[in-house]
């Protein structure tokens, strides 16, 4: 009799801290809505990201699409599937008006689907768009089948994976699709399949099963209040409008690693700092704030780069010929310019797999070929314009002219120093007490070699060993 008491009176000690347990273990569910009120375009995808992201960092429980969109492109449809499939959590879609085309290719890729009053969701065939802007033109045949079945594929994986329909969501898509059900037909042949949100949520079948929807809820408040979220802490993503920004800066990246690459080449043939210098810089900052901005990036990547330009100049003009230095700083450079485009999620492996940085290292090597032709041509035509005159007594704080600038070259012809780095053939020598910039005419040179100045080329002096 005892024992029995002990067990009761212990299970009233435990129960109302069992309840108040679950009322915090409910408290501390969260959820994170990302509204879907606009075309589904490149901007929105950094949106996704951005949300996608904070989802996994603050571990939420529910990722909830808050959709009334036209559609939009396939493409960026098939990238914002591919951000939502990093949430291992649940997913839902709450049409809140209209999901057509590729929203509701968005809402099949979410686990559950939910719908407003008078909300509409479907009409998903492709199209395309006249040349000239005033709205959709008809598909060739051939075309309109090749889309038809690409963008079939890409639906049912999503379908398949969350147990929609498969029929429902082709006879959205193609037109030669009839959909019948229980005797039914839905969808004659020749027809795009769009639901409203009471045709969507009818259930069909033994056992019976909604068509699409699981419901018809009032609002967004109403949705995770019947799903239990009532109390979860909401996060919203609210668009910034720098995602168009972003978009448009990601679109001339390479652009940008060439104006960045060439701008630091010309300062370091320049004396002083000046305006190549400030160009490139800005390039380089414009660069990376366009990945920071899309949600790849953060902003330690910028001090990496940073670092890696740090060591590069102390190669330069500190410790001239320790190689050593100016290959770090270079790596250091090219990892951070590598990763500034590399989509990474929290929690995932700090290093990349090779899928993911093969755009940006194919983007990377093009922009480096790219601005190594521009610096080429540039070293041949800039010396022999006005500019570069004026580039070179602007990087020098006015303080030297150009005709000083010849009178220098003029005095240094004839002079004879010692090679301070390898010269192969570019490298430093000294003579007397300055430390400049030297070439020879092609041959390697030993440091500590002696060598005689014999000419210029742009700020370069040319030199032949001694």
């Amino acid at each position: 009799m005892k024992t029995w008491i002990v067990i009761f009176l212990g299970c009233l000690a435990w129960w109302p801290l069992g309840g108040a347990g679950a009322a915090e273990a409910k408290a501390e569910l969260k959820v994170v809505v990302l509204p879907i009120r606009e075309d589904i375009m490149p901007p929105l995808v950094y949106l996704v990201r951005r949300g996608v992201k904070l989802a996994i960092k603050e571990k939420a429980d529910v990722l909830v699409l808050d959709m009334d969109t036209h559609g939009g492109r396939v493409d960026v449809t098939g990238e914002i599937v591919g951000i939502l499939g990093q949430f291992k959590g649940e997913t839902i879609t709450f049409v809140n008006r209209k999901a057509f085309s590729a929203g509701a290719f968005l809402a099949v890729a979410t686990q559950k689907i939910y719908m407003a009053p008078q909300s509409v969701i479907g009409a998903a065939a492709p199209i395309m768009l006249s040349p000239d802007g005033s709205g959709p033109t008809k598909l060739p045949d051939t075309v309109e089948a090749k889309m038809t079945s690409g963008i079939r594929a890409l639906v049912r994986t999503s379908a398949e994976k969350n147990g929609h329909n498969i029929a429902v969501i082709e006879a959205m898509i193609d037109k030669t699709k009839e959909l019948t059900v229980d005797g039914e037909v839905l969808n004659e042949k020749g027809q795009i399949l769009t639901l409203t949100n009471k045709q969507a949520e009818k259930s069909y079948g033994k056992p019976a099963k909604p068509l699409l929807s699981l419901g018809t809820v009032e609002s967004l408040d109403e949705l995770l209040k019947w799903s239990g979220l009532s109390a979860a802490k909401r996060f919203t993503i609210e668009p910034t409008g720098v995602e168009r920004l972003a978009t448009w800066i990601n679109t001339i990246s390479p652009l940008l690693l060439m104006i960045g690459i060439a701008g630091i080449y010309l300062e370091m043939k320049t004396p002083g700092f000046g305006l190549p210098g400030i160009v490139g810089v800005c390039a380089f900052a414009i660069y990376f704030l366009g990945g920071y901005v899309a949600g790849l990036s953060g902003m330690e990547w910028i001090a990496v780069f940073v670092i890696g330009l740090l060591l590069v100049m102390v190669e330069f003009f500190v410790f001239p010929g320790s190689i050593v230095l100016g290959l770090m700083g270079a790596g250091v450079m090219l990892a951070a310019l590598v990763m500034a485009m590399v989509d990474i999620y929290p929690g995932a492996p700090a290093m990349p797999t090779l899928p993911q940085i093969q755009v940006p290292l194919m983007r990377i090597l093009f922009s480096f070929l790219g601005a190594g032709v521009v610096c080429w041509v540039l070293s041949l035509w800039l010396p022999k314009t006005s500019l570069y005159g004026r580039l070179v007594t602007n990087s020098a704080s006015g303080e030297r002219t150009v005709a000083l600038l010849a009178q220098e070259h003029a005095r240094r012809v004839g002079q004879v120093g010692v090679s301070v780095s390898p010269l192969r053939p570019g490298g430093k020598g000294r003579f007397g007490d300055d430390v400049i910039d030297v070439i020879s005419q092609g041959e390697m040179i030993a440091p500590g070699q002696g060598i005689r100045v014999i000419g210029h080329s742009a700020s370069e002096a040319i030199v032949e060993p001694v």
